[in-house]
């Protein structure tokens, strides 16, 4: 079905805000927005049920509303929008023209099921800054990670932010989230190595094996790792550095050690 909606005091376009500002409305209404067509083509390829399209015609075109809307498994409810109201809800400054609704999925720790018998994981303890967690997932995915856990999160995953500084890899990642009991929990219960990025008893990172069941932890740049995961580590690890300074880039640090793990697994592209 499609209509023309033109009145800012629309309630469908007053959900919309209200999913693009406030988590605790993603949350209780287990649904958020995606702006783009790259994002929205990999949330639809990555398993999430896209719902309605937003559209703008005078920016996007008919038939590239078909393209989206014929990889879609399910039917897509259509909304034509004006442009203003389009640049309401977009976050973009260059703009696509088209805004989706999307159910969100579920990323509890406890009932999540390994997707590989020798896994390599990134763990990522209290993140705050929708920019570092977008950019560790970009990380992720450009390793072919099996799984990027949250530990403790401290914003909702679906946070615009992060989908657009992950440039859409939020929906190519395997994610799962809960508190850092629930997270170490896991890991020893699957008999996962647990390697801290911390300067406490740690060693050179490329001292380690990580061809076995592994999980690289990393916190934030601020206060690194909470002194539980500390205590759970098998090995904490350090990058040595010749500058002024004793820490770098969450996603830069994580990078450095995934791709070490990866070329010691003998990551080909």
């Amino acid at each position: 079905m499609q209509n023309q909606i033109t009145s800012f005091q629309n309630d469908k376009i007053k959900f919309l805000l209200q999913l693009k500002e406030k988590s605790r409305v993603r949350k209780r209404e287990k649904c958020f927005i995606i702006e783009g067509k790259r994002e929205i083509s990999l949330a639809i390829q990555g398993g999430y049920t896209v719902t309605q399209f937003y559209y703008c015609p005078s920016i996007i075109d008919n038939q590239e509303i078909e393209e989206l809307t014929s990889i879609s498994k399910n039917q897509i409810d259509l909304f034509e929008i004006t442009q203003g109201i389009y640049q309401k809800l977009a976050y973009r400054a260059t703009t696509e023209g088209i805004i989706a609704l999307v159910s969100s999925k579920e990323t509890g720790i406890k009932d999540f099921i390994l997707p590989s018998t020798n896994p390599l994981i990134l763990v990522a303890e209290a993140p705050e800054k929708p920019g570092n967690i977008g950019a560790l997932l970009r990380t992720a995915d450009a390793a072919q990670l099996d799984a990027v856990f949250i530990a403790n999160p401290k914003t909702d995953i679906y946070n615009p932010n992060i989908i657009r500084s992950s440039v859409g890899c939020l929906f190519t990642n395997t994610i799962a989230t809960g508190s850092t009991d629930d997270i170490i929990n896991f890991l020893k219960t699957n008999n996962i190595e647990i390697y801290g990025a911390a300067l406490q008893a740690s060693v050179n990172y490329h001292t380690q094996d990580y061809n076995k069941p592994t999980a690289i932890v990393v916190g934030t740049e601020a206060t690194g790792l909470s002194e539980h995961f500390l205590a759970n580590t098998t090995q904490n690890i350090k990058i040595p550095m010749g500058g002024v300074i004793d820490s770098m880039n969450v996603s830069v640090a994580a990078g450095i050690l995934i791709f070490e793990a990866k070329r010691q697994r003998g990551f080909k592209i």
